[in-house]
């Protein structure tokens, strides 16, 4: 059973104790070092910033755009929004917010909404086929737009979460990539947050003032994203006991050893 007075609400708060340029400074680095590790960004790269509106894609944006302007290489961003259809969705926040930081801004319109209610039972959860149709859209639109790459804001909680939620759920031992080549060839998705800690997102989000909106899914929050909010305080219980646990998951990912696993695909000859 999880120890309740494990201060798990409070790890934001302690990183709320540094101040902005310290907040900055620590995600320019690492993701400085994952940009250089996993050659996120190249030259003349043009590239697409999905932007939700969450505290995630926001920071990825500004962090994108800081170093835009003292990076070695040239590149230019495009911060897209995808709606998803839900009533109420507030998109034009967001294309305020962007615009008043000279950024180009690209608002995409679907019916995601309308697909998730006809395609999906009531009890059904939303978010893996949610997922699915707006990483489609941003798949479409790269090509449409010109962009080389497709930015996510996925952080290295995110990462750690995925694995064991695939350990546990799914029978995989996998996670999030900082690069990835679709399928088909045609895109790049990068994650350039990837060893940036979602403590340090939150606190940096809120003392920016990002002007954060929900997506406006009535399933946010509750039944859909259960097993990954259990995962979560499962983490941040261990993360208490063990402190650097976390830090040590994400540098596993890094360092695998296949022939010491059960993959009967590595022993082939």
């Amino acid at each position: 059973m999880l120890d309740r007075t494990c201060p798990y609400h409070s790890i934001l708060k302690v990183n709320s104790q540094l101040s902005e340029r310290e907040l900055e400074k620590r995600i320019l680095e690492k993701t400085g070092r994952a940009i250089a590790d996993y050659n996120l960004i190249e030259d003349g790269d043009r590239i697409l910033v999905a932007l939700s509106g969450g505290k995630d894609s926001y920071t990825l944006l500004h962090i994108l755009d800081l170093l835009r302007r003292k990076a070695p290489v040239s590149f230019t961003l495009l911060a897209v929004n995808v709606d998803q259809g839900f009533e109420g969705y507030q998109w034009k926040i967001i294309e305020q917010y962007v615009t008043s930081q000279n950024i180009d801004f690209h608002r995409q319109g679907t019916d995601i909404a309308g697909i998730l209610e006809k395609k999906l039972k009531p009890a059904e959860s939303r978010c893996p086929l949610c997922s699915r149709l707006r990483r489609g859209t941003l798949y479409r639109l790269a090509p449409e737009l010109n962009c080389t790459k497709i930015a996510l804001g996925h952080h290295a909680d995110d990462l750690i979460e995925t694995l064991l939620l695939n350990l546990f759920f799914t029978g995989q031992i996998k996670s999030m990539p900082a690069r990835l080549q679709s399928n088909d060839g045609r895109n790049t998705v990068i994650r350039p947050l990837a060893y940036v800690a979602e403590a340090d997102i939150a606190a940096y989000a809120q003392k920016k003032g990002f002007p954060i909106i929900c997506c406006c899914c009535p399933a946010c929050g509750q039944r859909d994203n259960k097993q990954r909010r259990n995962v979560k305080e499962l983490l941040a219980q261990l993360d208490c006991d063990y402190p650097g646990l976390k830090s040590s998951m994400l540098t596993a990912l890094g360092h695998v050893i296949p022939s010491h696993l059960l993959d009967r695909d590595y022993f082939e000859d």
